[in-house]
């Protein structure tokens, strides 16, 4: 029987592993969200709409409310760009970061040499480095429509080795290949899986979803969910309603 102090320190793990997506329209949103959630969840997630909203302002105001961010704008383009994008997030202070893992093995080794080298002239902390694999909006019909003739598991799987092999930290893949990145690229490889969504929530454009507690027990390290909680009419219940499905998982 767990004793009460261990199921403390057990949810304030599940807390920790849920990230949620501020895709809104406007900054006055997202702030609104974090002051409701802050306490709740571990991370959030800046992407592409709130990033082209109001950009770099996003991550500071965040940041001075308390939240750590994830920063969901897969960087895919030449090494250098990608690189030099890479060390201004890195400067701004983000826990996490992504690129494409289809963008190449040396834009990838060279993203993760450049924050290393300001991370150590500049003193930063290093941020956690990911590359998207292949997008949860994506099935395989999509794939074959772009070229990609391999099975989405087995693509998944051959750019999360490329990604382990360029050096950064993990993956962003659906919790449905996780056993087989588990079993290529090891324990200690981070994986963040969006598409997540409760029991009775819609799949929106999603194809390759999964809950809360079917993504713990598959094994990723973060969840991203969105729509689920912004769009609650309590997200401060919906959050903790996937933290306790989430440590269902855990026990």
């Amino acid at each position: 029987m767990a004793s009460k102090l261990e199921l403390v320190r057990k949810r304030a793990s599940m807390r920790e592993r849920l990230i949620v997506a501020l895709d809104v329209d406007t900054l006055e949103q997202a702030t609104e969200l974090v002051r409701l959630l802050a306490d709740d969840v571990g991370m959030f997630k800046i992407g592409k709409q709130l990033f082209t909203h109001a950009g770099p302002q996003a991550v500071r105001l965040i940041q001075e409310l308390g939240g750590e961010i994830f920063l969901d704008l897969k960087f895919h383009d030449i090494p250098n760009t990608v690189a030099k994008a890479a060390i201004e997030a890195t400067r701004l202070g983000v826990k996490m970061f992504n690129v494409h893992a289809s963008g190449s093995l040396e834009m990838m080794q060279s993203t993760v040499k450049e924050v290393r080298r300001v991370c150590r002239q500049e003193k930063l902390r290093r941020p956690i480095m990911l590359a998207v694999t292949v997008l949860t909006s994506l099935n395989q019909d999509d794939l074959k429509r772009v070229g990609v003739e391999h099975q989405v598991a087995a693509q998944v799987v051959r750019l999360a080795l490329l990604t382990r092999e360029a050096g950064m930290d993990g993956v962003v893949a659906s919790s449905q290949e996780v056993p087989d990145i588990r079993a290529a690229c090891g324990r200690r490889f981070v994986i963040v899986t969006p598409g997540i969504r409760p029991a009775d929530s819609s799949r929106n454009d999603q194809q390759r979803v999964m809950t809360p507690s079917g993504a713990v027990g598959a094994g990723v390290d973060y969840i991203v969910v969105g729509r689920p909680i912004i769009e609650a009419k309590d997200p401060v219940a919906a959050a903790r309603a996937i933290v306790e499905d989430m440590e269902r998982a855990a026990k």
